[in-house]
């Protein structure tokens, strides 16, 4: 649709006389790098940087975390959590099989470093922890659990006894060793990639500071170094350092902060958790630790909030704003600004003019935070957030144990893309450290986002695009250097909706920027529109419909677009603003999954819960700094 048969002559090359048998590597010579100057004949090689987007989850939980086991993930192990991202069936702890319609791409686990692996351990006789107190303690939570309940047993012991004690430390060796040996079974680069991580699960009065953290490497390195829990440092500047070590010891990894919308305030702050300003060692440290933000998953959109973004009629979207993360301090006003994305790469832009380093220049992800050990996204296969939370005709009205909030207010969702070169380990970390990533809230978008100088819109049809925006432009996650002309930037924008699911609505560019007087600015563009619509005299556009069918759960793709591609030049530029752009693109209504439990169990939907919602994905933005600031 989008190429001409001119531009054949673009994807071949000339081919090279190669000398037959193998090189001392044991390569095919044909493989070898060749000269300099020697062009390949195969695309691939000519242009690998034209990479491919996979789907995947990098925040999932199983019972080796101890509030995923006490709530009744008590079967569901990570070996589980891999075969069912994998596309096979597994039994959920409920005694229901589940599996997804399509395998994941990648998969991390990422239990809770804190009491990692307790609970299965004591389960199964750990020699590490024979008679010591937490034994002790379990047989007195397994003698009321029956009565209590396992999570109110739990609690009753605590009660009683205080905190539990610290673990073995042979004990936490030997099940980190046993995670990461588990990951590397299950890894199969270039088909379907496991990545090793844990979660560190700093808190401050019950707000949410939780960091995932991942490696590059496989077992033999990542084994070796114990997760770092909050119990030996509560702020993020410990667990920087922490992976400081990590890396002085031969290895890679990073820090993916999370769920800021329960936060109170504090996930983007201009101050520490020691209470002093952000000064440029600390932007430096979060930038280089921190590169992606989980913008969506289960507990709440972070994209943004109505009252941030006032003239976004999408903002109000699968929103938390209402306690933190333990439920124990409501949410007052001004702490919004400092937990949603959009105002926190605002809020970037102006703290790099003032320290000379930005913060919060980060990528956007999704992730489900499922504590069941299986990644489901989709709205019509949602297993909840934690076991007991489980799809049956009562659960729309339940409490979400140990969360403040009602079960229908969970959302499903969401998925990290990735765009690499192939499916690996090294591919996938290196694509985040580049910030080349974009999150969904569960369905497949296919997102390209460019930006340069001098792309022209007949540029745009060419099948091979992609390698035009990478030779004379950036892709997103990226900085966009400086022209030098005056004249606005322009970019690629190309969305394919997921095959299994909802067309498309529109494309949408969000643009944050820092004005002529200092003040911290932002702008939504509707860039692309389904339907061939197009905005009236007063800027207003015509919603794209609704096809919901509520009663039956189903939705018709008769209106939207399965493909929306545009070029687009800012109209608003000025070259001496610092300024990002990231897409947001937008699905048509279809069921939400509180909408496909009513239907399927025949019951009526919670009050209070949505019966339709426009799924969506956000890029990691292309970033703007003019020449000298």
């Amino acid at each position: 649709m989008f190429c001409t048969a001119s531009l054949a002559l673009l994807t071949y090359g000339v081919a090279v006389a190669v000398p037959l048998g193998k090189a001392q590597t044991g390569e095919p010579a044909s493989l070898l790098p060749k000269a300099a100057g020697e062009r390949q004949y195969s695309p691939p090689l000519r242009a690998p940087r034209t990479n491919n987007v996979y789907f995947g989850d990098l925040h999932l939980h199983t019972n080796i975390s101890t509030d995923a086991y006490l709530q009744g993930t008590v079967a569901t192990s990570q070996a589980d959590a891999y075969r069912f991202a994998m596309g096979q069936t597994v039994q959920t702890d409920s005694g229901m099989p589940a599996r997804l319609k399509r395998p994941l791409d990648f998969l991390a686990v990422t239990d809770h470093a804190e009491n990692y692996g307790l609970y299965p351990g004591l389960d199964a006789g750990h020699p590490a922890l024979a008679g010591t107190e937490l034994e002790q303690r379990w047989r007195s939570v397994q003698s009321i659990a029956a009565e209590k309940g396992l999570r109110a047993a739990f609690g009753s012991v605590i009660r009683a006894n205080g905190p539990m004690p610290e673990l073995p430390e042979k004990f936490v060796r030997d099940e980190w060793a046993k995670s990461a040996r588990i990951a590397d079974q299950y890894n199969r680069p270039g088909h379907f990639t496991t990545v090793i991580g844990y979660e560190w699960t700093g808190m401050i009065k019950g707000d949410n500071l939780h960091r995932v953290v991942l490696y590059r490497d496989g077992a033999d390195q990542a084994g070796k170094t114990l997760p770092f829990n909050a119990a030996l440092g509560n702020d993020p500047e410990d667990l920087w350092q922490a992976l400081e070590s990590y890396e002085a010891s031969g290895g890679q990894g990073l820090a993916i902060a999370h769920n800021g919308n329960v936060s109170n305030g504090r996930m983007f702050s201009p101050k520490t958790v020691s209470g002093q300003a952000i000064d440029a060692r600390y932007a430096e440290q979060r930038q280089r630790w921190e590169p992606v933000y989980e913008a969506t998953q289960v507990k709440g959109d972070g994209e943004t909030h109505p009252s941030l973004s006032p003239d976004d009629p999408f903002a109000d979207f699968e929103t938390w704003d209402r306690y933190n993360v333990a439920g124990s301090t409501a949410k007052e006003p001004w702490m919004l600004r400092y937990e949603y994305a959009r105002q926190a790469l605002i809020d970037g832009l102006k703290l790099e003019q003032e320290l000379g380093a930005n913060p919060f220049q980060f990528g956007m992800i999704g992730g489900s935070d499922s504590h069941t050990g299986l990644a489901t996204t989709a709205e019509d296969n949602f297993f909840g957030k934690f076991a007991n939370g489980g799809p049956s005709p009562d659960r729309m009205r339940d409490k979400s144990a140990g969360q403040p909030q009602n079960n229908w207010q969970l959302g499903a969702s969401g998925l990290t893309a990735i765009w690499a070169p192939e499916n690996t380990r090294e591919a996938l970390f290196d694509a985040l450290k580049r910030r080349e990533v974009y999150a969904t809230t569960g369905t497949r978008i296919r997102l390209r986002f460019f930006g340069g100088w001098d792309f022209t819109k007949e540029e745009l049809n060419y099948a091979d695009y992609a390698r035009i925006g990478y030779e004379r432009g950036v892709p997103m996650g990226s900085e966009l250097a400086d022209g030098g002309s005056g004249e606005s930037p322009v970019f690629f924008l190309h969305a394919i909706k997921d095959p299994d699911a909802a067309n498309l609505d529109r494309i949408q560019i969000v643009k944050g920027w820092i004005d002529n007087s200092g003040t911290p600015r932002e702008k939504l563009f509707d860039v692309a529109l389904s339907d061939s619509r197009k905005p009236d005299k007063n800027g207003g556009i015509e919603p794209v419909g609704n096809t919901v069918d509520v009663a039956n759960a189903r939705y018709s793709n008769s209106i939207g677009d399965p493909e929306l591609m545009t070029w687009w030049r800012d109209p608003e530029f000025d070259p001496n603003q610092p300024a990002f752009y990231y897409v947001r693109v937008l699905e048509i209504p279809t069921p939400r999954w509180t909408t496909y439990d009513a239907a399927f169990y025949n019951v009526p939907i919670a009050t209070g819960a949505p019966e339709f919602l426009q799924e969506r994905a956000y890029s990691s933005p292309i970033w703007y700094r003019p020449t000298g600031s």
